[in-house]
């Protein structure tokens, strides 16, 4: 797996280097935003590892222009880990966020997690959810709503085919991370709510998708 690690700060590079090559990765780093966007074409990686204070721009606009002609999946690392940040990054195109600091292990789960579904099998046929509004189809990858096709990151993606696959049925946080992120899962909560509420932002309304307080979320089907 090649692993385009974008990371200005060198003593926070190299030990990510040494710990993604210690686990069989192929890692190509560069320190700038404008690398990451040229590197792209030329290294072709499986993930990108995207930090945000970059000298020449900021990671969320480097990540911005890569997801405008490349669907490979990019993690944010930053320490700027509030809400806002979170959301914007996803909204932006990024698949996750982890904040800094970060254990090695935690890492390794998160970027096993966003290309485990490359090697996955899917369905063949799409499915349809809420009548004919919403059509989620997995061998395709997309969501249409609407007739109107709805541009999702992987994991958003990912996300709401687990949800909608089961109509009115409530998942527990856990249960949503475990199947959708990984088994091993070593972050907080808040990627979840964040996915959450960048799904809904771009299906125009927080009602596909219900939190039951204390419990989780279920996807529940919107006739109009």
């Amino acid at each position: 797996m090649k692993v385009l690690l974008v990371e200005d700060d060198v003593s926070i590079a190299q030990s990510v280097i040494a710990s993604l090559t210690t686990a069989g990765l192929e890692v190509t780093h560069v320190d700038s935003g404008q690398g990451a966007i040229d590197a792209v074409a030329t290294v072709n990686p499986d993930v990108i590892l995207m930090d945000l204070g970059l000298p020449d721009m900021d990671g969320l606009d480097a990540s911005k222009v890569i997801r405008e002609s490349s669907s490979v999946p990019i993690i944010i690392v930053s320490a700027r880990g509030d809400e806002l940040d979170r959301v914007l990054g996803l909204e932006l195109g990024a698949d996750d966020y982890v904040v800094k600091p970060f254990s090695q292990r935690e890492l390794l789960a998160r970027i096993r997690a966003v290309t485990r579904r490359g090697v996955e099998p899917t369905p063949v046929t799409p499915v349809t959810y809420g009548t004919t509004r919403l059509i989620i189809d997995e061998r395709a990858h997309s969501v249409v709503l609407d007739n109107e096709e709805i541009v999702l990151t992987a994991k958003e993606f990912d996300l709401l085919a687990f949800l909608a696959a089961e109509p009115n049925v409530v998942f527990r946080r856990n249960d949503i991370l475990e199947h959708v992120w990984d088994t091993n899962w070593f972050g907080t909560t808040k990627t979840l709510d964040a996915h959450i509420a960048s799904i809904r932002k771009k299906l125009g309304s927080p009602d596909w998708i219900q939190a039951v307080r204390g419990v989780g979320f279920k996807f529940v089907e919107v006739v109009a």
